[in-house]
C-alpha cells in the first residue's frame, strides 16, 4: 500500500481544525476543502461570489502546487455554495480556471459553510 504524505505550504490558509491542507497517497492528492481565506491578509474575502470564487480556487492551486501537482491535473473537484442561486457567477468564475481538461464535478447547496463564507470546493489530483 503507497504510503500517506501530508501536504503543507505556508502559502495558503492554515487549517482551523483537525486536518491538513492535502494528503497525497501514490499518484494521488486529495485536497480538503477550502474556503475564501487570503493567507496575506488573514481576511475571508467576503466581496461578492466572483471574489470569494477566486480566492477559493487560487487556495486549490496553491496546495496543488505545493503537491507537485496543478489545476490541469485535477480529476475531480466537489463543490459547495451556500446559495444555489450563485451557481451562474460561480460557473463563470470556475470556467476561468478550468479552461481545458476539465475536471469531473459535483455542485451541491449546503445549509451552512464554515465561517459563514460562500463557497468551499475540494478536489482530487494526479501527480507524479
Amino acid at each position: 500500500m503507497p504510503e500517506k504524505h501530508v501536504v503543507y505550504t505556508a502559502l495558503a490558509p492554515e487549517p482551523i481544525g483537525p486536518y491538513s491542507q492535502a494528503v497525497r497517497v501514490g499518484n494521488l492528492v486529495f485536497v480538503s476543502g477550502q474556503g475564501s481565506m487570503n493567507r496575506a491578509t488573514g481576511q475571508m474575502v467576503r466581496d461578492t461570489v466572483e471574489a470569494e470564487t477566486r480566492q477559493v480556487l487560487t487556495n486549490l492551486k496553491t496546495i496543488l502546487e505545493a503537491a507537485g501537482s496543478s489545476l490541469d491535473r485535477v480529476v475531480k473537484t466537489t463543490c459547495f455554495l451556500g446559495n444555489m442561486d450563485d451557481f451562474p457567477r460561480f460557473n463563470a468564475v470556475y470556467a476561468e480556471f478550468f479552461t481545458d481538461n476539465k475536471p469531473a464535478r459535483s455542485t451541491i447547496q449546503a445549509a451552512r459553510l464554515p465561517g459563514g463564507i460562500m463557497v468551499e470546493v475540494e478536489c482530487i489530483a494526479t501527480v507524479d
